[in-house]
């Protein structure tokens, strides 16, 4: 049986692509609970075409948005789309009031699907029809779909465990007091029956989150600040967020469902037996197109990878092997399964502590690849906060950062562990406090490239022109720059294809190129008066003039060119070449005519007659 010597030693996990990408170890279960009353459907704003849209059709709009994003990045997470409010009633406790949507085919709470989003797409054309509005919370009603509603989300998150999965509740709606139609005890009943159950819920595990979608002034404080379990710290921050423009709705969406998750929890070993454990959080990454998935050619269900060894003597199908040989020096070496895995093993994979260094020794080109921050985390370790916190204060204090080994099958290296202050702002906590981990380049990663010495006698840009490119550079710089606001157009272009095929659109959805320059801009007359002055400061006041006669002689030149082309070509049609060369008569004829064959058939004309001839006689194939 044979082996390959060379993969004894590869990982079988081992990947370039885990250079780039972190893998996330949990997955997320969100339900959607989107008010349907009366007031859901007044105008909120204009579309693009002019056309009225009600707060209903925006809160459609954003969740449609982000089932077309979690279904291409995040196929793991499952969604559960819940209305309440409703005329009909569809749930598993048969409540009044609560309407869940699916589709045949899939759970309620299952991954989003293409046919979920296509039939999801058209809910504002047969939602009056099919499932209807009724606000319940009236006196005479004495129905709570709010209770209902949050009972129905509690029970449609119960399946998953919440060590590895990640649950929320996203409120829609319009309405901040939904119990102002009540007085007096029942009042004060529903609202404490609805409190408790969003406790219980949070409680086990489930965040509850709320995106206002009131045109005017929001007041979080009568109901749902205490449903939430917001402090008093925190409502600036959600008041900012909740007077937030319709426009903007489907952007905030994304920054609530597309919250930080820790991609692993790391020990940071400081000393034997004195460790702090730290949850890792991986920040900006490139974007890629997602890996490749074999379909079956006629089922188009996905393929299972299955790898089997065959005896190379018989062809017979046998186990994995539990010893490995490998040759050495004319010897084979036997190894084990597990000798292999230990020989592997480079470090437990933790964070080793090595010791401080001032901060003036990390420089900018040692940060090769993105950062991942770190965060205490006292679920493992009781006690790592506290430690963490000291440690990082006194770092900030002492202005020093701390070495560390990381060690792993794949990369093992150095890394940098740097102190981050914390970041307010008016409106509250902009950035948390933490560590970024800054991956250290090898001695061989560093570059040095050769330095470009200018002798005196080279030109040198004057002050004048050095003025002017400061001009121009101040014209058109980028105010309040951010990699945000920029996304891979080929990218874009890319899954937009994959929706509309998904989809069966027949149109593919416009993709704006953001990178492209900023024609309306630059066409701005003060912008063109300092590209003007530049371009005169550098070339002179006749450099478009000169530019224009040099492409006049450039294309005199051609005109030139393609006259002794039609000459050379109209002189040698009169010679039978193939038969003078079988007989060896190219000799006779001159230079000039020789060189006509070949201006003829575009090849050099260089060097002396019986190269020519050469050139010649290869060309013709003999």
């Amino acid at each position: 049986m044979d082996l390959d010597p060379d993969g004894i030693f590869r990982d079988d996990s081992d990947s370039d692509d885990d250079f780039f990408h972190e893998r996330e170890s949990s997955k997320e279960f969100s339900v959607y609970l989107v008010d349907a009353s009366p007031k859901m459907f007044s105008a909120a704003g204009t579309h693009e075409d002019d056309k009225p849209e009600s707060f209903f059709h925006a809160a459609v709009k954003c969740i449609l948005e982000s089932l077309q994003t979690q279904i291409i990045g995040r196929l793991s997470d499952e969604v559960a789309i819940c209305f309440f409010n409703t005329r009909e009633k569809k749930n598993l406790q048969d409540l009044n009031g609560v309407y869940v949507f699916t589709v045949a085919g899939r759970e309620l709470l299952d991954r989003p699907t293409d046919r979920l989003i296509k039939e999801f797409s058209n809910i504002n054309e047969f939602f009056m029809d099919s499932i209807g509005s009724r606000y319940w919370i009236e006196p005479a009603s004495r129905e709570n779909s709010l209770y209902n509603a949050l009972w129905a989300a509690q029970a449609l998150l119960r399946k998953g465990s919440a060590k590895n999965v990640a649950k929320r509740i996203l409120i829609f709606t319009n309405d901040d007091d939904p119990f102002r139609n009540i007085s007096g005890a029942a009042k004060a009943d529903m609202i404490r029956t609805t409190l408790q159950r969003a406790k219980d819920a949070q409680e086990l595990g489930i965040s509850i989150d709320l995106l206002p979608l009131s045109s005017k002034e929001f007041n979080v404080s009568a109901v749902y600040a205490e449903l939430l379990g917001l402090q008093r710290e925190d409502l600036p921050m959600f008041l900012t967020c909740s007077d937030e423009k319709m426009e903007d709705m489907c952007n905030q969406l994304r920054k609530r469902m597309f919250s930080k998750r820790k991609v692993k929890t790391l020990m940071l070993v400081i000393t034997s037996g004195v460790s702090i454990a730290v949850n890792s959080y991986a920040l900006i990454r490139p974007s890629a197109p997602g890996a490749i998935v074999w379909l079956d050619s006629v089922t188009n269900r996905p393929l299972k990878t299955e790898r089997s060894f065959i005896c190379a003597d018989t062809g017979a199908l046998v186990e994995r092997p539990r010893i490995h040989f490998h040759e050495f020096r004319g010897d084979m070496v036997r190894f084990t399964v597990e000798e292999l895995a230990e020989i592997k093993k480079v470090s437990d994979g933790h964070l080793h502590l090595l010791g401080f260094k001032p901060l003036d020794c990390l420089k900018d080109y040692h940060n090769l690849r993105p950062s991942t921050f770190l965060y205490p985390a006292d679920e493992e370790i009781a006690g790592s906060t506290c430690a963490f916190v000291a440690l990082h204060r006194s770092m900030l204090r002492l202005h020093r950062f701390a070495v560390a080994f990381q060690g792993s099958s794949s990369h093992p290296r150095l890394v940098a562990l740097v102190a981050r202050d914390e970041v307010i702002g008016s409106s509250g906590q902009l950035e948390p406090p933490g560590m970024h981990l800054i991956y250290l380049p090898y001695s061989d990663d560093v570059r040095y490239p050769e330095e470009l010495r200018i002798d005196a006698g080279n030109p040198h840009a004057t002050d004048e022109q050095i003025r002017k490119a400061s001009s121009l550079l101040k014209r058109i710089d980028l105010k309040d720059f951010s990699v945000f606001q920029f996304s891979n157009p080929s990218l874009q272009r890319h899954y937009a294809a994959l929706q509309a095929l998904a989809l069966d659109r027949d149109e593919m959805p416009v993709v704006k190129d953001e990178t492209l320059p900023d024609e309306e801009g630059m066409a701005r007359p003060g912008v063109v008066r300092a590209i003007e002055e530049f371009k005169i400061a550098v070339y002179g006041e006749n450099h478009d003039e000169e530019e224009a006669a040099a492409r006049g002689s450039t294309t005199d030149a051609s005109k030139k060119r393609k006259a002794m082309y039609e000459v050379a070509l109209k002189e040698c049609a009169g010679y039978d070449w193939a038969d003078l060369a079988e007989n060896g008569k190219l000799k006779d004829l001159t230079v000039m005519e020789l060189k006509n064959y070949l201006t003829a058939h575009s090849l050099p004309v260089t060097g002396n007659k019986q190269v020519l001839i050469n050139r010649i006689l290869t060309h013709l194939g003999k």
